[in-house]
């Protein structure tokens, strides 16, 4: 007789993704979509909805295949509190910092996480997604945000 063991953390991580995706995606078949080269506005919602509800899809797939149950663990709270708050703080700072400042922060935040970085990886990370972040959202892409903002005085 075959064991039927399952992961039931993968199962129930798997089922939300995929009627969360399902959900998301229904709800977009509304709008335009569009094509590749000319997306509408439910072009990328739709392609991130079906993405959502395939990488589900292959997780319980793979929670129903695997062997044996691992155990959870216990639950990592000063990452959830880092990585929660960070873009909280962004979107509370952005319009009176800056995008500049405000991703700056935002990052240190959200490194912060980790216990195990050092604080000159946390800055050189932070100066890193800050430099990458304005190249390409404000200089590449031409989006118009403020760099800096009138909490600024310079």
């Amino acid at each position: 007789m075959r064991d039927r063991s399952f992961d039931p953390t993968d199962l129930a991580a798997g089922v939300v993704f995929t009627v969360l995706g399902l959900a998301f995606g229904v709800s977009t078949l509304g709008l335009e979509r569009g094509t590749a080269l000319r997306m509408g506005p439910g072009y990328a919602p739709l392609v991130l909805a079906a993405v959502l509800t395939l990488l589900g899809v292959l997780i319980v797939v793979a929670g129903l295949r695997s062997r044996g149950v691992e155990g959870i663990g216990p639950l990592a709270w000063r990452g959830m509190a880092f990585l929660l708050s960070a873009p909280i703080l962004f979107g509370l700072t952005v319009r009176g910092l800056g995008f500049v400042p405000a991703i700056f922060l935002a990052t240190l935040l959200a490194s912060l996480a980790s216990p195990r970085l050092k604080s000159w990886q946390v800055l050189g990370l932070a100066v890193a997604i800050t430099l990458f972040s304005t190249l390409v959202f404000s200089y590449a892409l031409g989006l118009p945000f403020r760099r800096f903002g009138p909490w600024l005085s310079f």
